[in-house]
């Protein structure tokens, strides 16, 4: 019995084994026979990369369709991981550099080493030999030399004189911060010339890894006009990619500044994609491209690209002219300054002038000098982020708070006797002895005393908040991205109680008389001040101010978005209230007080085709007095705003041939602001 069930077990396991070998059998027939060339082509073919084919940045072009920054065909120098042997980088490396050593060429290289023995630490540089010492892992104290060994261990330079090492240790470094490997070729050298490019491509044979990449190169057409508007690109930072979100890599290029940066999500198109096959060997057997990258959609702002050119032209000449034949202390010291132009019915605005400035061409190459140069600061954009005391020209919004408030009316008088005598002990003055005048005389004559009276008895809360109505001390939230984000603009201050007790200051009762007149704390920047302008031009409408007309398809061949303009405030107030300020403004351009500069006001614009309603200011600084100017013209259906601000410019009129330079160019050049633009097409 005991036999019989081991036999039967003996049976039962054979079968089961016998069972399991015809099953792998089986498999194995499967495998080798059936699925053969199926599992063969997959160890030939080995793996799959997928890399980014980068698209092209949008453009930026003026109303007209004028260029600011465009695109054009170049050649970069770029390693492919995929076709790079191992084991070749060091000698790929040093064939490229003497190829583009011969044809006057560079490549990037931005360790922070000298290129030869003594090795130091390159000076201005600090931030970049941080980062190099903590990739190397040393402590502070660590010399260049010491890092320039450690670098050459790391990279196996050993063979090489320390020249070539320097050469590859740079590229090497760079290699590395820029993420090289299947997925991200690195980019060696860029925007070289054609004639470099077609001498590596005949020795492609033994460059292996390394090709030309036609791209496209940022250009600016005409880089000094409206950098600061316009803007830089340049490459991403390590510190700057998680800011920046998802979808960027370290060899990008993004928007530094300017509509640039503003507007980097619509300029920055969306890259596509290509799949590369490689056999079990490292050998690329395939690349297909499996998305088109998307090119970045075209920027149409609302700058007039000519009368732009205009005002900074204007606004050179005139500090110019002053340096030259004004007198010391009279205008002599001007050094800088802005124009701002706005249309008064949309917030456009059509220009932005600040000088000094600068070639976005050459702003690398310059960028030293100019951070150097913390006097004239040519980088700072004065026409938005500039803030001034406005003088005079506040006095239009001291009048509205007088005239709203029931203080006075179009026919109230003050007596001018040249001093003001409400406080004793502060005899503050008035430069001419007016007598009875009334607030249309006070605005032409520029009478201290009507408006210290004034704005006395309205009290500085009303001057604050009709000041405010009209776009004074309030950000102008200047529209970049039809409101989906603001370009940066100064918000100013607006002198009050508050603003004094938060600096640890005590607010005077002679405080308010000097507000009142646009001094003490008030200080507005260009932008505003330009606004306000056109805001007193609108009786009380206040417009958004734009840089955006409208975003367009790469090839403007379709309009994705379009300007809407939009009214940020609308004073309650009858509109008649404007009417006796309109009218001190006209007379202030057609007669003026008399001085000297009513005569430069009477010779600029009394004969003046096109009726202009302006202002002078001429604030007090802690050394030499500014110059402020506002207008806006037609005076019956007002079309264009300006604000000019001259730095030390001494008095007022120094700004009206910057102003009279752009309602010229506006009203009389031969591109109107209603010339009609055909899509795609650019004018010259």
């Amino acid at each position: 019995m005991k036999f019989s069930m081991l036999k039967t077990r003996t049976i039962l396991l054979v079968a089961i084994f016998l069972a399991i070998m015809v099953a792998f059998g089986v498999r194995l027939m499967q495998m080798q026979i059936v699925d053969g060339e199926e599992y063969l082509s997959q160890i030939s073919q080995g793996t799959q990369k997928t890399q980014r084919v980068k698209a092209a940045r949008g453009e930026i072009v003026d109303r007209y369709g004028r260029p600011f920054a465009v695109n054009q065909v170049g050649f970069n120098v770029v390693l492919d991981r995929a076709f790079l042997a191992a084991g070749s980088e060091n000698e790929i490396i040093l064939r490229l550099t003497d190829l583009l050593t011969q044809s006057g060429e560079s490549w990037i290289d931005n360790l922070p080493i000298t290129q030869s023995e003594p090795f130091t630490f390159l000076e201005d540089r600090d931030e970049d030999v941080a980062k190099l010492k903590k990739y190397v892992n040393v402590n502070e104290y660590a010399t260049a030399d010491y890092v320039m060994h450690w670098l050459i261990e790391e990279y196996g330079l050993e063979e090489y004189t320390s020249e070539e090492a320097r050469i590859l240790a740079g590229v090497r470094y760079e290699m590395v911060q820029k993420d090289f490997s299947y997925i991200t070729p690195y980019v060696f050298a860029t925007d070289i010339s054609i004639e470099t490019a077609t001498k590596i491509k005949e020795h492609s044979y033994e460059l292996l890894g390394a090709d030309i990449e036609q791209t496209t190169v940022r250009e600016y057409p005409t880089g000094t006009i409206a950098p600061h508007v316009i803007g830089i690109t340049g490459p991403i930072y390590e510190n700057e990619l998680a800011q920046l979100g998802e979808g960027y890599n370290l060899d990008d290029t993004v928007g530094k500044s300017g509509i640039e940066l503003g507007l980097e999500s619509e300029l920055r198109g969306t890259d596509g994609t290509r799949e590369i096959f490689i056999n079990s060997s490292g050998e690329v057997v395939d690349v297909i491209e499996t998305k088109s990258p998307e090119p970045g959609n075209t920027v149409v702002t609302t700058i007039d690209k000519n009368l732009q050119s205009i005002a900074q032209e204007a606004l050179q000449l005139q500090i110019e002219y002053l340096q030259t034949y004004a007198e010391a202390g009279k205008g002599k010291e001007a050094f800088a300054g802005a124009a701002v132009a706005i249309d008064v019915k949309t917030g456009e605005i059509l220009v932005a002038a600040s000088y000094p400035g600068y070639d976005l061409n050459t702003y690398y190459d310059d960028y030293s000098t100019l951070a150097a140069d913390t006097v004239n600061n040519a980088l700072y954009n004065r026409a938005f982020q500039g803030t001034y005391t406005p003088g005079s020209i506040f006095k239009p919004a001291t009048a509205l708070a007088g005239l709203a408030t029931g203080v006075i009316d179009a026919n109230s008088t003050v007596y001018c006797g040249q001093v003001y005598t409400r406080f004793p002990d502060y005899p503050a003055r008035c430069l001419s002895m007016h007598r009875d005048i009334n607030v249309v005389r006070a605005l032409q004559e520029s009478c201290n005393i009507f408006f210290y009276d004034v704005g006395y008895r309205a009290g500085i809360e009303n001057i604050d908040k009709y000041a405010m109505a009209l776009g004074l001390g309030v950000n102008p939230n200047i529209d970049i991205l039809m409101g989906d984000q603001s370009f940066y603009s100064a918000t100013g201050t607006l002198s009050s109680p508050e603003l004094s007790a938060s600096r640890g200051e005590i607010w005077n009762p002679g405080d308010v008389i000097q507000s009142a007149i646009g001094q003490f704390d008030n200080k507005f920047s260009p932008i505003q001040l330009a606004s306000y302008c056109a805001t007193i031009a609108n009786r009380g409408t206040r417009m958004r101010p734009t840089l955006v007309r409208s975003i367009e398809s790469y090839d403007m061949s379709q309009t994705i978005r379009e300007h809407e303009p939009t009214v940020v405030s609308q004073l309650e107030e009858d509109p008649s209230v404007f009417d006796p300020i309109i009218q001190g403004m006209v007379n202030c351009a057609r007669i003026g007080s008399g001085s000297y500069y009513s005569g430069y006001l009477g010779k600029t614009f009394a004969d003046y085709e096109i009726d202009v309603a302006c202002k002078t200011g001429t604030p007090e600084t802690a050394q030499f007095p500014n110059s402020t100017f506002i207008a806006d013209a037609p005076v019956d259906d007002p079309q264009i705003a300006v604000a000019v601000g001259i730095e030390k410019g001494w008095h007022g009129y120094t700004g009206i041939p910057v102003a009279r330079a752009i309602f010229d160019g506006y009203f009389y050049s031969q591109v109107s602001s209603e010339t009609p633009q055909q899509s795609g097409q650019l004018l010259p």
